[in-house]
């Protein structure tokens, strides 16, 4: 009956929505709909309520799709072939943002939080699982404390078998699987890349449910006891995803201060979208972290090996199929962020091709087996990759009249400021609104802005070729020992600034001296300001490539744990950690003996368990003591893993961000200031090392 009255209503309502998409207004008349639809927007955000999240979206979906209307029918008029290609060009990108945000509204607006399923009392009744870590070319120091962490596990041991699957055929991993107790399954090539690699496994293991952790992906004890339960619960469950927690910074993170103060790039997938995508049985397989029922998968054939996104190609296979999939929005490992905005960008591309490669040969919107819903989720993500054209053409658009003189909307100034107003303002708060904890207002921008100029070609060679190209292997555990500008990675970026600034400059200089240009005023300043902005967003995906130094091979986890500290003398005190990673630990000085008295261990105090471990002092300072691991056998080390990276609270995080648009607009002009002033200071110390060389030699 409800849903009865739901179509009733929109039945109803339909024709006043079409009335508030194609009514005509001068710029007078709409300036005042806009501000009033704008005002009204703000008085419901008064209220934090579900149901008035979905009617704001509904305002602000009507407010957007208004404006693309106008443009459609008022706008595209052209003088010359020139502007007839670039008039078109632009209306496609901002027809393909509002299809982005309509997607996105459908995806978001609803998010299923989904809580965890408890396994039964009778241990018998548990399923087996075949943990599986692959991994190709990774240095064993990366994958060691993976194996090691799915051996911590919480769960019956005749019921875990955990496998190394090695398709680099390294004598050292075949070692270290020996030495540590869990199977070593290599093969002999290397076709379809991951995904053969697991296929491969596939036929050799037996387990009921299949774990998939990407090499560098460290597990909490908790991670099967809160995952397993789900698929006793649902006999057609066939896929459970966990988020992908990273506890190294990505290269937003580590070259850009405010970057750190805000949630990361992938926060928004593994909150809100995925969430979104659980409520429509649309959940996306993301390669690691993931629980897998074995007869889903080989009812399928095994993993996706026609595109280089096998994970979410695998997902969809399945959906097909009629099997359920499902999001735990709770991190339950964690792994290593790309070191370098080079790899970051590998990455990404790869992503895109992949989504580009599903598009093309099993398009979602095509075939059997999905509801609606499911294919508009799919499509979102397909289409999510090809931003890159529409980012470019939005950054360079301004161009066209600041520097040629070309208009690209037949339209006064005015009436354009009236209509995209509103579209713009009510967007951004809405989506702030629902995914402010998520995401911060115009970081998106910078995000997209940094990969834009090299998806373009690789996302239109695989919508023309979809089997072009090959799969690539993200590098991970580097080091940087000196920071360094990647210039070659932001050449396309630094010259679309260049000219830019050109045009901002061209355009004020028109614009003081209007008379004599003979332009018209508010079309200049609405020009400018487009080009001030894209240029802000320049500047600061610029500021992206500036690589400082990551010489750590161990990241430091914050964890105030109970510990004792051994002395040479044979004393002991009690005190506390701050900090602790696989290579050492900061712990709180209890008094000044550790000034005479050497120290020679210590151990963490857990509820379950006492670690010791054997330590090196390295230094003292401001009450913290910081000290060095020294090497140890295997066990001791399983044992720091579960201290240090399993603990089932080791990424639960329980801060809020909150978005606030005007600051986060800010911080951005903050992050292209420490652009200059940073880039400025490095030269000044150049060269005042090279003038004390000079002087040295002199001499």
């Amino acid at each position: 009956m409800n849903k009865v009255l739901f179509y009733l209503l929109l039945l109803i309502l339909f024709p006043l929505a079409a009335v508030i998409v194609v009514a005509p207004m001068d710029s007078q008349k709409q300036y005042i709909f806009g501000l009033v639809s704008i005002a009204l927007l703000f008085l419901l955000s008064l209220s934090k309520n579900k149901k008035i999240s979905l009617i704001m979206v509904v305002l602000s979906t009507l407010m957007s799709t208004r404006y693309i209307y106008w443009r459609a029918t008022e706008t595209l008029h052209f003088n010359s072939e020139i502007e007839a290609i670039l008039c078109i060009g632009l209306f496609l990108a901002e027809l393909y943002v509002w299809l982005i945000l309509i997607l996105g509204y459908l995806q978001t607006c609803w998010p299923l939080k989904r809580t965890i399923e408890p396994l039964p009392a009778d241990v018998r009744l548990w399923p087996t699982v075949d943990v599986y870590v692959p991994s190709y070319n990774e240095s064993l120091d990366v994958v060691r404390d993976t194996v090691l962490a799915a051996q911590c596990i919480d769960y019956p041991q005749d019921k875990i078998k955990i496998y190394l699957l090695d398709d680099g055929k390294r004598s050292e991993f075949a070692r270290f699987a020996a030495d540590a107790g869990v199977g070593y399954i290599t093969r002999p090539d290397n076709r379809h890349a991951k995904a053969g690699n697991l296929n491969h496994a596939l036929h050799i293991t037996q387990g009921e449910l299949i774990c998939v952790f990407d090499c560098d992906h460290v597990a909490t004890r908790t991670f099967l006891q809160a995952t397993v339960g789900a698929f006793l619960k649902d006999a057609r469950l066939a896929l459970l995803q966990t988020p992908h927690y990273f506890y190294s910074p990505d290269p937003f993170e580590r070259n850009l201060k405010a970057a750190r103060e805000i949630p990361n790039e992938g926060a928004l997938f593994y909150g809100p979208v995925q969430q979104g995508n659980d409520n429509w049985n649309a959940t996306f397989f993301c390669g690691s972290c993931a629980v897998i029922r074995r007869c889903a998968l080989e009812e399928i054939g095994g993993f996706a090996v026609e595109t280089v996104t096998e994970d979410a190609h695998t997902a969809l296979k399945m959906q097909r199929r009629g099997w359920g999939t499902a999001f735990l929005a709770i991190p339950l490992a964690a792994g290593l962020a790309t070191e370098r905005l080079g790899l970051h960008i590998i990455q990404r591309t790869r992503w895109a091709r992949g989504m580009t490669q599903i598009f093309r040969v099993d398009n979602p919107l095509l075939g059997r087996g999905l509801k609606w819903q499911q294919r508009l989720c799919y499509l979102n993500a397909m289409l999510h990759f090809q931003f890159g054209l529409p980012r470019v053409v939005f950054l360079t658009a301004p161009l066209a009249y600041l520097l040629f003189n070309l208009n690209i909307i037949h339209s006064s100034a005015s009436l354009i400021f009236a209509y995209v107003l509103p579209h713009l303002v009510m967007s951004l708060y809405v989506n702030a609104r629902m995914n402010g904890r998520f995401r911060a207002s115009f970081w998106g921008e910078i995000y997209e802005t940094v990969m834009a100029f090299h998806l373009v070609l690789p996302t239109l060679l695989t919508m023309i070729s979809p089997k072009h190209g090959k799969f690539n292997v993200t590098d991970k555990g580097g080091l940087l020992d000196v920071g360094f500008f990647d210039f070659n990675i932001v050449r396309p970026h630094i010259i679309c600034a260049l000219l830019l600034f050109a045009g901002v400059v061209s355009g004020i200089v028109r614009g003081t001296a209007q008379d004599y240009f003979g332009v018209d005023r508010y079309v200049i300043a609405l020009n400018v300001g487009w080009a001030s902005f894209s240029l802000i967003i320049l500047m600061a995906a610029i500021a992206v490539a500036r690589e400082t130094r990551q010489v750590r091979k161990t990241i430091r986890i914050d964890a105030a744990l109970p510990a004792i500290v051994h002395y040479a003398s044979g004393i002991s005190s009690r005190t506390h950690t701050i900090n602790l990673s696989m290579g050492g630990a900061q712990i709180h000085a209890p008094d000044a003996r550790h000034e005479n008295d050497d120290i020679e261990a210590i151990d963490v105090i857990l509820h379950s368990a006492t670690i010791s471990m054997p330590v090196q002092y390295i230094d003292a300072h401001d009450g913290v003591i910081r000290l060095q691991f020294e090497e140890m056998p295997l066990a001791r080390r399983r044992e720091l893993v579960r201290v240090v990276l399993s603990r089932a609270d080791a990424w639960l995080n329980t801060s809020e961000y909150k978005d606030n648009p005007l600051r986060s607009l800010l911080n951005i002009i903050r992050t292209v200031f420490e652009l200059f002033w940073l880039s400025w200071k490095d030269l000044r110390a150049k060269k005042k090392s090279q003038t004390q060389i000079k002087e040295e030699g002199a001499a």
